[in-house]
This record gives C-alpha cells, sequence and structure tokens, in this order.
C-alpha cells in the first residue's frame, strides 16, 4: 500500500474534519472505519424518503459564528428549532422547563406565581448540602417538576435509582419564566437538509477511505503505512485495557416505519416515567419538515455498556475521571499518535465542540 502523512482511524466528525484539513494542506490521508459507513453517529439513512438519525438524534446548534460558517460551506441547514414534549402518564409537557410547562404543571399565569411555588417547594425539603442527584434536583426545582420530569428519566439514563447518583450529574436545572420552547440557548441552530452524511463525504474528498476495516487488525500488517496517526476510537482499547475499562451508557434503538403521516406531531418526545422502558420517541421526518406518506420512529433504550457493543456516555464519576486521567499520562508520551474525538477523550462532546477541537487540532498539528 502507499505510504501516507496520516491514518485517521474513525470516519466520525473528528476525523473527516481532520482529514479535510489536512488534505487542503497537501497531506495524504487515510481514512478507515470498522463500520460499513462514513459518518460515525451522525450517520443517517434514508428510509423512505426520510433521514433517519441511525445512532439518535443530531440537532446541530452553536454560539460559535465561526464553527457556523465552517459547517455550512458542505451543507445548507433549515430553521429546525428543537422543542421536546415530555409525556408523564396522561400529562404532557413542553421542556425545557419554561411558563409552558408551569402553567400546565399547577395552572397558574404568571413568572411570579411560578416562581413562589418552586421556592416554596424547595424550602420544603430546606436542602443546604445535596448528598445525591435526587436531593440535588428537589433543592433546585421543588418536588412536581422533579418527580414528574426528572426522576424517571435520569434513573432510566443511569440504570440505578437517583438517591444512588453523585449530585454533581445535575449541577443545574435550567428554569426559564418565558413561554419559550426553544431547548437550546445557542445563536445558530438547524438541521442540514439532506441530513448529516453528505457533509462527511464532502469533508472525505481527497482522502482515502477503507470501511469495513478494524484499526488493530489492519496495523498488524500495515504498521509503516503513514508517519502519524489520529485515533478516535477508545483510548482504554487502544492500550489493550491495560489499566482496566472506562465504563459508558449505551443506547439500543428499535426503528419502525408506520404507514401513516405522522405518529407523535414532533421530532423528539421524552416518557419521563420510569415504567416506560424506553427514554424517548424520535419522529425522524419533522426535523426536515417531511410530508413523505409514511413515518419512521425509533425508541431509544438507555442500557449498560458491555465490550463489544457501542458506547455512548462517558460515566463521568470519580473512578472512570481517574482511570481517564491514567490513559491520557500514556497517550500525553506518544509522538506519533494523536487522540481526539469523543472516545479518544472519554468526554461527551457537542458536534460543533467536535468539530472545534478537531480544527484546533489540527492548527496545532500543521
Amino acid at each position: 500500500m502507499r505510504k501516507y502523512d496520516y491514518l485517521i482511524v474513525g470516519a466520525g466528525l473528528f476525523g473527516a474534519v481532520f482529514a479535510h484539513e489536512a488534505t487542503k494542506k497537501g497531506k495524504k490521508c487515510l481514512v478507515i472505519d470498522k463500520r460499513d459507513h462514513i459518518a460515525g453517529n451522525i450517520y443517517c439513512e434514508e428510509i423512505e424518503g426520510i433521514n433517519v438519525h441511525k445512532y439518535g438524534a443530531h440537532i446541530f446548534h452553536t454560539s460559535n459564528k465561526e464553527i457556523w460558517n465552517y459547517v455550512n460551506q458542505f451543507a445548507e441547514f433549515n430553521n429546525y428549532i428543537n422543542s421536546p414534549v415530555a409525556v408523564y402518564k396522561d400529562e404532557l409537557y413542553n421542556l425545557p422547563f419554561n411558563m409552558n410547562t408551569f402553567s400546565k404543571m399547577w395552572n397558574i399565569k404568571t413568572p411570579k406565581e411560578a416562581k413562589a411555588i418552586i421556592e416554596a417547594q424547595k424550602a420544603e425539603f430546606n436542602i443546604s448540602e445535596p448528598k445525591n442527584l435526587e436531593e440535588q434536583g428537589l433543592s433546585l426545582v421543588g418536588k412536581d417538576i422533579f418527580e414528574k420530569l426528572i426522576k424517571g428519566y435520569t434513573e432510566k439514563q443511569w440504570g440505578r435509582s437517583c438517591s444512588e447518583l453523585p449530585s454533581f450529574i445535575i449541577r443545574r436545572l435550567p428554569l426559564r419564566f418565558t413561554f419559550d420552547n426553544n431547548y437550546f440557548n445557542d445563536r445558530f441552530q438547524g438541521i442540514p437538509m439532506g441530513g448529516y452524511t453528505p457533509i462527511v463525504e464532502k469533508m472525505l474528498e481527497g482522502s482515502d477511505v477503507m470501511l469495513n476495516t478494524d484499526y488493530f487488525e489492519f496495523i498488524k500488517d500495515n504498521a509503516d503505512i503513514a508517519d502519524k496517526t489520529v485515533y478516535t476510537g477508545m483510548i482504554d482499547e487502544y492500550y489493550g485495557f491495560k489499566l482496566g475499562h472506562l465504563e459508558y451508557r449505551t443506547v439500543r434503538f428499535e426503528t419502525e416505519v408506520l404507514d401513516e403521516e405522522n405518529y407523535q406531531g414532533n421530532a423528539v418526545v421524552n416518557y419521563t416515567e420510569r415504567e416506560v422502558p424506553y427514554t424517548r420517541i424520535i419522529e425522524h421526518k419533522h426535523f426536515e419538515f417531511g410530508t413523505q406518506p409514511k413515518t419512521v420512529i425509533s425508541r431509544e433504550y438507555s442500557s449498560e455498556w458491555k465490550p463489544g457493543i457501542e458506547p455512548y456516555y462517558p460515566i463521568n464519576d470519580d473512578r472512570n475521571g481517574n482511570l481517564f486521567l491514567q490513559y491520557k499520562e500514556l497517550a500525553d508520551k506518544e509522538e506519533n499518535v494523536i487522540f481526539g474525538g469523543r472516545l479518544g477523550n472519554y468526554k461527551y462532546y457537542d458536534m460543533d465542540k467536535v468539530i472545534e477541537a478537531a480544527l484546533e487540532c489540527v492548527k496545532a498539528e500543521l
């Protein structure tokens, strides 16, 4: 095989941005991925003319104008605004917690009334130093919001009771005393028309790409394929898990095509009761204002991660944080390997932050 400047492991957003920028500077890049498609977790698959977010809902949002302009080189974005709905038993609430939520919950009209109820409920518990997530939630928003909209959802997400979870998982819970259902506060927001996959396709133009390729198998026979490696896989796997496994939560998706035009009237509907086994239902067509005769929905189930299944959310507790720092110490000594992305940095990144990190990394490198 030909010799490359960079072997990039992972055709997700970090690897694709790195490849794009390095190729522009005249570098030769080989991008490999163990999956049978590019674009990592932002991959969209077309089903019934609908771009289905194969690995969960991805809504692009940023306050960084440079990043917004950067990503708009590769796609035109629509004006989708993320306004999830929460279902608790037979009640429907708007998210994030705002005046629509409070008005529905307590049959009130003014911010003053909402604040008074929340403050009275917080005072009832009088928790000054929360020992766990349950106490933290009650001390931030009071009983009604916590029990109906946070407790069950969080317990499904993490697979354990709120009283067993550390308080720092929810340092704050934004309460908005306006009638505004826009989930994000960012200046720029939208979904790429045609889905995310074409963005990554454009970024990878000029690079060689090999799919269905496992790095560890590949490198045995191609140890000298590139001067440097950009590794976006799991940092602990790179080191053969020699210090132990970092832990994750994972998500399982049940996707189905329904012979109806509109199933739930919104792209994202959260189910906040512990008894409902899934955390949310995504109806993909609403991300792009689709009018197709059928619809595609995905139910999301949060579950324990085991080696061999797809890792999603790093578990940011003391044990995993300390273990990551030990692996990072090893990584910092590598002269010809750059670690990046969500798994390489054991960090949950929004898409704009992944692009920002990749651009900074390329800048430092080149």
